[in-house]
C-alpha cells in the first residue's frame, strides 16, 4: 500500500469516525448494533437530532483549522491555530466542548489561557486536543518520532491545561507515525510508553494495555485516556477499517469522539481504500470562523495529500 492510501485514509478515516458516531453521542453502549445488527454501510451513515448524514463534527472542524494553518503559515504558529480556533468558537460551532469554549473565550492570551483555566478548576483532561490531532499528526510524520510527538503537546497544550491531554495527543501522532510508516502501531506500544511523562505513563500503560476493555475504565470515555484507549482497543479486536469504527460507535458515550480517533489510526492502518465508499460519498462538514465555506470528501483528501507532501513543496 503506497503512503498517500494512509495518509488519506488517516484524514478521512478521522472525519468517517466523527459523522458516524455523532448521531450516537451520549448513547448507551450498544445502541449502535441494536439498530443495525448486521453491518449496513448504505444506511449506517444515518444522521440524526442536529446531524445531517455524513456531516463531521467539531472535531474535524478543529482538524481542518489546524491543518490550514501548518500549511498557510509553513510549520507551527502557535498563536496563529489559536487565532483560527478563536474565530471558529465565536462563530456558533454546534457541539463545541465546554472545556474548549471556556479557554477560547477567555479573553486570556494564547500561551496563557488553558493554563489559567487549569488552575481555576483542575479538570482540564477531556479529549477534545485528541480529537483534531489526525491532520497535525499527518503534517508532523515526517519530521520523526520527537518531533511529532514534541508538536502534539505543543498542539494540546493551547486548549488543555492539563498533561494528560498533552501526553495522549503525543501518544497518538506517534501512533499514527508508525502506520503511515507501514508499521504496527499496537507493537510498538511498549516502547513507546517509556517516552510518555513519568507523571501519565501509569493510567496509559493501563488503558494501552492488550488485556484493557473499555469496560474497565474508571472515566467517561469523554477523559483523553479512556477515549485513546478505546480507540486502541476498537484497532486491536477488529481486523477491518469498518468493523473498527462500529466496535468504537457502539460503546457509547463520546462516539463521535471516540470514532474519529478510531478512525483515524484505523484509517492511517488500512488505507482509504478499506473505507466504504456509502459512509465518504455523503462526507462533508461545514467550517464555522471560514467566511461559510463547506468541504466535502474530495476537500479533506487534497488537504491530507497536502499536509504529507508540505516538505516537498
Amino acid at each position: 500500500m503506497d503512503r498517500n492510501q494512509r495518509v488519506t485514509g488517516a484524514v478521512v478515516g478521522s472525519a468517517v469516525g466523527d459523522a458516524l458516531g455523532a448521531p450516537f453521542e451520549f448513547s448507551r453502549q450498544r445502541t449502535f448494533s441494536t439498530r443495525f445488527p448486521q453491518p449496513d454501510p448504505d444506511n449506517e451513515m444515518c444522521g440524526g437530532g442536529s446531524w445531517e448524514p455524513g456531516e463531521a463534527t467539531d472535531d474535524t472542524q478543529m482538524a481542518v483549522h489546524l491543518a490550514e494553518s501548518l500549511l498557510e503559515r509553513g510549520g507551527l504558529d502557535l498563536p496563529d491555530i489559536f487565532d483560527r480556533f478563536q474565530r471558529w468558537a465565536t462563530d456558533d460551532p454546534m457541539d463545541i466542548g465546554l472545556q474548549t469554549e471556556t479557554v477560547l473565550t477567555s479573553g486570556d492570551p494564547w500561551n496563557l489561557a488553558a493554563a489559567i483555566h487549569f488552575q481555576t478548576n483542575h479538570l482540564a483532561a477531556g479529549n477534545g486536543s485528541l480529537m483534531r490531532a489526525t491532520t497535525s499528526a499527518v503534517y508532523f510524520a515526517r519530521a520523526g518520532q520527537q518531533a511529532t510527538m514534541d508538536a502534539a503537546r505543543r498542539i494540546a497544550a493551547l486548549t488543555h491545561g492539563d498533561p494528560a491531554a498533552w501526553e495522549g495527543t503525543a501518544i497518538f501522532h506517534e501512533l499514527v507515525r508508525i502506520a503511515l510508516d507501514g508499521g504496527d502501531p499496537l507493537a510498538a506500544l511498549p516502547s513507546l510508553l517509556p517516552l510518555v511523562d513519568s507523571d501519565q505513563r501509569e493510567r496509559y500503560a493501563a488503558v494501552l494495555a492488550p488485556d484493557w476493555h473499555p469496560d474497565q475504565a474508571t472515566e467517561f470515555n469523554g477523559a483523553v485516556w479512556p477515549c485513546l484507549g478505546s480507540a486502541v482497543w476498537a484497532l486491536r479486536t477488529t481486523t477491518t477499517f469498518d468493523a473498527a469504527l462500529r466496535t468504537a460507535v457502539d460503546l457509547g458515550g463520546d462516539t463521535d469522539t471516540v470514532a474519529a480517533v478510531t478512525g483515524g489510526l484505523a484509517g492511517a492502518v488500512y488505507g482509504l481504500h478499506a473505507i466504504p465508499m456509502p459512509w465518504t460519498r455523503p462526507l462533508h462538514l461545514l467550517l464555522p470562523g471560514s467566511g461559510g465555506r463547506e468541504l466535502d470528501f474530495a476537500d479533506l483528501t487534497t488537504l491530507a495529500t497536502r499536509l504529507d507532501q508540505h516538505a516537498f513543496e
